[in-house]
């Protein structure tokens, strides 16, 4: 057996698959076959710039490096993103700042390689003040491991820093308002790549209206940095029909990286 559809087995295994065999065949993507298989023949040429969606300006101005944390050591970037929580962490720019408990801001590696970027915080993100620590996060933290990511060694964040009422979408007020905040933390990371986690994060970051089907397989741009799109872990917990495309992206993202490395 091939050492990538033992991960695939196990990755089944974890997600809660109750039709694993031996013979399991390698997930190929209902939406997206034909593209996927054409994409990761040669992720480079791939690349297709989206619209970028221009940052609001901040009603509290925060100063930004000049190097925009480009080549800058780990340290100093831990330094930076601590400082720019405690900047931000009291943030009254919308009315969500009024109702949440606790301000999540992201977690993970300030010197990350990769990104991970969901909509918005639930309950539990809610009560911790950390990001994807619920139900869908601990999906994550199956869906991270079986691809060989360590979640220490990657940044997590979301498009806003506060629950919204009930868990619904996220505002285009909201998002605008606190879009820069996310800004400022990619500028300080400087990942090698992004993944957005759902259609709201794609949509938000790419400045479009496309759907999952026509945004996935594909790298794409955001500011100049390599963005791929893949499923939220929540859509996988209401469908577990998406978790062989949700296999599928992983592996095209990983792939990606592999090749920038060459």
């Amino acid at each position: 057996m091939s050492a990538r559809k033992s991960a695939y087995l196990r990755y089944l295994h974890d997600m809660g698959d109750v039709y694993i065999t031996i013979s399991a065949k390698e997930p190929k993507s209902p939406d997206k076959a034909a593209k996927s298989t054409a994409a990761q023949a040669s992720v480079g040429a791939q690349i297709s710039p989206a619209p970028e969606m221009a940052a609001p300006p901040l009603q509290q101005p925060i100063e930004e490096a000049a190097t925009s944390g480009t080549g800058k050591a780990p340290a100093e970037k831990k330094t930076e993103l601590h400082e720019f929580y405690a900047q931000i962490k009291d943030c009254q720019k919308c009315a969500l700042g009024a109702t949440r408990t606790k301000f999540v801001f992201g977690t993970g590696s300030a010197d990350a390689d990769i990104m991970f970027i969901g909509e918005a915080p639930g309950h539990e993100e809610d009560l911790q003040g950390i990001p994807f620590v619920g139900r869908a996060g601990r999906l994550l933290d199956k869906i991270l491991a079986a691809a060989g990511l360590e979640r220490n060694r990657i940044y997590i964040a979301n498009v806003l820093k506060c629950r919204p009422p009930e868990n619904r979408d996220p505002l285009p007020a909201e998002e605008r308002a606190c879009i820069p905040y996310l800004y400022r933390q990619i500028e300080i990371i400087q990942p090698r790549l992004i993944c957005c986690l759902g259609r709201i994060a794609a949509h938000v970051l790419l400045n479009t209206k496309e759907s999952m089907g026509n945004l996935r397989g594909a790298v794409h741009k955001m500011r100049g940095i390599p963005t791929i799109v893949t499923y939220h872990p929540a859509a996988l917990l209401r469908n577990e029909n998406l978790k062989h495309p949700t296999w599928d992206d992983f592996q095209f993202m990983l792939k990606f990286l592999e090749e920038q490395k060459e």
